[in-house]
């Protein structure tokens, strides 16, 4: 989840000078609700390398704001995009939809985000929240599992959530408090940095994947049928139907042994592959603690 999106002016940006936007983003000083910042407070320009919504979602203020303040803020035009999706899926969110919900027009929101992908980003950023507080005495392994379960949480309160494309590493402040806090759970695993970085990549698409494979079950095949159980039923009678045991032994196997004669809860799938994932972290901190 961490992993979420990045607009195209934001990965613009982090080609142009990624560790200057990096070093700003984790050095950044707020400046109050981000409803008192617009984009004519925070331009992309040389001394930012941000975008104007993702400066002001930081709350960082370039220059001192010239003029009346806009009636929109930051805050309510995400508020209200957030809202749209919720309801109508991410194919109904364009800043014309979101401008008329907000009783003004599509250019009014240009003083505060430079592009639909930008509001995207920020979409993401806000829907996946703060981060929940760790709890006292975990380890490593109990963290990240926390950090997971919390990712999946996040994702199923907003499903469109996963139909936004990933283009780039998190920037967003929940985004990358998110990932802090997952790398803060292995900062004593004797795992190297990058190693670190890549078991937060790893679980983050673990946990996309099955948000999104999940959903896409439940949407086009389970709803279909009476109950959960009576789609896997049907499935489980339809393969014996089409295949042959000496053909698909294997398969027939877990038939025989009434794997798909029910429909598990979705949080044992998760669970399953969760444990198996972090069995494999533990191996590799294992191995460098004899290496």
């Amino acid at each position: 989840m961490v992993f979420s999106l990045v607009s195209v002016t934001v990965r613009d940006s982090l080609l142009r000078n990624p560790y200057a936007v990096l070093r700003k983003v984790y050095a950044i000083e707020r400046v109050g609700s981000t409803d008192d910042v617009t984009a004519e407070t925070m331009d992309d320009d040389s001394e930012s390398g941000l975008p104007a919504g993702i400066a002001a979602a930081w709350g960082v203020r370039a220059r001192v704001t010239k003029g009346p303040k806009p009636g929109l803020g930051l805050d309510r035009i995400v508020a209200a995009a957030i809202a749209v999706a919720d309801t109508d899926g991410l194919a109904a969110v364009s800043m014309n939809r979101v401008a008329r919900e907000l009783g003004s027009s599509a250019m009014s929101l240009y003083r505060y985000v430079e592009s639909k992908d930008e509001l995207l980003t920020l979409m993401v950023d806000t829907a996946l929240g703060t981060m929940p507080p760790a709890t006292p005495g975990e380890d490593w392994r109990a963290g990240l599992a926390r950090w997971a379960w919390w990712s999946v949480e996040a994702m199923r309160a907003h499903p469109w959530t996963t139909h936004v494309p990933i283009t780039g590493p998190p920037l967003g402040p929940n985004s990358v408090a998110w990932f802090e806090d997952a790398l803060r759970c292995m900062r004593d695993t004797g795992l190297f940095e990058a190693e670190k970085a890549s078991v937060v990549m790893m679980l983050s698409g673990y946990v996309r994947n099955h948000v999104t494979l999940m959903a896409q079950v439940q949407a086009h095949f389970l709803d279909a049928a009476v109950t959960p159980h009576d789609a896997m039923r049907s499935y489980s009678d339809t393969l014996r139907r089409l295949t042959d045991p000496d053909r698909f032994p294997a398969l027939h196997a877990v038939l025989d042994a009434g794997v798909f004669d029910h429909a598990d809860p979705p949080d044992d799938e998760f669970a399953f592959g969760l444990e198996r994932i972090l069995d494999g972290i533990d191996a590799l901190i294992r191995a460098r603690a004899k290496a």
